[in-house]
């Protein structure tokens, strides 16, 4: 996978499992690669629910960029690594740790351009697993990723 087939505008539906809490939320909306000086810029937006609360409308973004060799870095938006993929591989794998919480990431590109990013997180007060569809704007019906 090539950086810049991520350019674009992706819709994402997102299911969290808030394991220590026994609560489940779920997000939809989407997000948008934009080119950008050295690499693509990733924001996403969308409507958040988190068990019974109000639902919320949330956003973050990214930084996504050509790394050494055939892996893609993400980057937080200040710059800050966050991780790393072999562009090459159809379900790729990475980690980072924020002590004293671990991310761990599996991304699966087999049923491109619908991919998917499932993670586990755990750590003194976290533990949560998050799988986010991606498929093209514009596309309908599921995902079937």
């Amino acid at each position: 996978m090539r950086l810049m087939a991520f350019a674009g505008l992706w819709r994402i539906e997102r299911r969290i499992d808030d394991l220590r809490a026994g609560a489940e939320g779920a997000f939809r909306g989407e997000a948008r690669f934009r080119p950008a000086s050295g690499g693509l810029d990733y924001a996403e937006t969308g409507t958040l629910r988190l068990g019974t609360a109000p639902p919320l409308t949330a956003s973050r973004s990214y930084f996504w960029r050509e790394g050494v060799g055939d892996m893609i870095e993400v980057r937080f938006q200040d710059g800050r690594f966050f991780h790393r993929f072999a562009a090459d591989d159809p379900t790729p794998s990475a980690e980072h740790s924020c002590d004293p919480d671990q991310y761990a990431v599996r991304y699966d590109f087999r049923r491109w351009p619908n991919w998917r990013a499932e993670w586990r997180v755990v750590g003194p007060r976290k533990d949560y697993a998050m799988v986010t569809d991606y498929g093209p704007a514009g596309q309908g019906g599921a995902f079937g990723a």
